[in-house]
């Protein structure tokens, strides 16, 4: 019996196609895909310690990633659309460290403009706007999305951090998506006077302006799941990343699309997405040989398991998002990637070349 467990743990591969062709199902609904996901995760695990070494390293045979690279922490410092209770319509506003020298740099960077970004808060919307959400970021009662930007552009100065620092957003517009095909900003209040409705066109001009205005370098899901030409119409005319979390799932099918459709230039990979190790390792490396970012994620409703750190790591993502650098869970995954930079010594940083370390 300890020999068939060691001969399952050294191979992921194996294990997890046994299990999809027992659930045989198209989306895990037999076995479920929690149960696949822990099974799979577990085996990961039991995997490297067969083997005698760390997990990332593992995962760095499994995936045949040549240098392992510490990702670029996207910290989700300022909360709205459904994850808060403020008027943002906007989900996510997050700050990346993109010219630290490395991850223990970047983390120290991302709390301290986390800290400052605190006092600028209290000091304008009172003590209760510095409450946190469930990523532990700042839920501010404001319903302007410049006015988010502009919150962080003053605490990335006071903490001395131009130009080091930069902004990413996950806009998450499925959420305000509205059954005419048009995105409405104000969608937390109903009804409304559709005073701020925009169309995608009008929408994505506005992205281009923040892009202007802003130090902006990565957005997720600036449109509706499947408004897929709007997607690519963004897409043709900007520089930055456009990542896709809603949009692509982590689902072979939609990853394919996307790549097809030239509607996106980096996934958001989520291991519970997609279900096992294998699968999440071929999302990464289809997504990497079309050229594009991948960013590696935690999701809002977490435990204090850092599988993600060392995947991030294994995989040489470049970037991880799990979080503002507060609350356990969150911590849990920064303290794990501070353990490996720590063991691992001399490694890269991915810094300003986290779309492509």
């Amino acid at each position: 019996m300890l020999c068939l467990i060691l001969s399952l743990a050294r191979n992921q591969a194996d294990l997890d196609a046994v299990m999809l062709e027992i659930d045989g199902t198209p989306n895990k609904s037999k076995l479920g895909a929690n149960a696949i996901l822990g099974v799979s995760l577990s085996v990961c695990r039991a995997g490297a310690g067969a083997k005698g070494m760390p997990l990332y390293k593992h995962i760095q045979e499994l995936s045949g990633t040549k240098e392992l690279v510490m990702p670029v922490p996207a910290f989700n410092v300022i909360n709205g659309g459904s994850h808060a209770g403020n008027n943002l319509a906007m989900q996510e506003f997050m700050i990346l460290p993109v010219g630290a020298s490395s991850f223990t740099e970047a983390l120290r960077m991302g709390s301290e403009v986390y800290h400052i970004l605190k006092g600028i808060i209290k000091a304008k919307y009172g003590q209760d706007a510095c409450n946190v959400g469930d990523e532990g970021g700042f839920a501010p009662n404001v319903q302007d999305n410049r006015e988010g930007l502009v919150l962080l552009m003053d605490a990335i100065e006071k903490a001395g951090y131009t130009g080091k620092v930069k902004i990413g957003m996950d806009v998450a517009a499925s959420e305000f998506f509205t059954k005419d095909g048009k995105y409405d900003l104000n969608f937390k209040k109903q009804p409304n006077d559709g005073a701020h409705v925009r169309s995608a066109q009008s929408l994505g001009e506005l992205y281009k302006k923040f892009i202007k205005d802003f130090p902006i370098v990565s957005i997720e899901d600036p449109f509706d799941q499947d408004d897929w030409s709007s997607w690519a119409s963004l897409q043709s005319s900007v520089d930055i990343q456009l990542v896709g979390d809603d949009l692509l799932v982590t689902n072979p099918k939609r990853i394919a699309e996307g790549i097809r459709k030239k509607a996106c230039n980096a996934l958001l990979l989520k291991v519970n997405q997609i279900g096992t190790v294998t699968e999440s390792i071929q999302a990464a490396l289809d997504s990497k040989a079309a050229g594009w970012g991948l960013m590696v994620s935690h999701r809002s409703g977490e435990t204090e398991d850092n599988f993600i750190a060392d995947l991030s790591v294994g995989l040489a993502s470049g970037q991880i998002k799990t979080g503002a650098p507060c609350r356990s869970e969150r911590l849990a995954k920064y303290n794990q990637l501070l353990r490996i930079e720590e063991e691992l010594g001399n490694v890269r940083y991915a810094g300003e070349a986290f779309r492509s370390p």
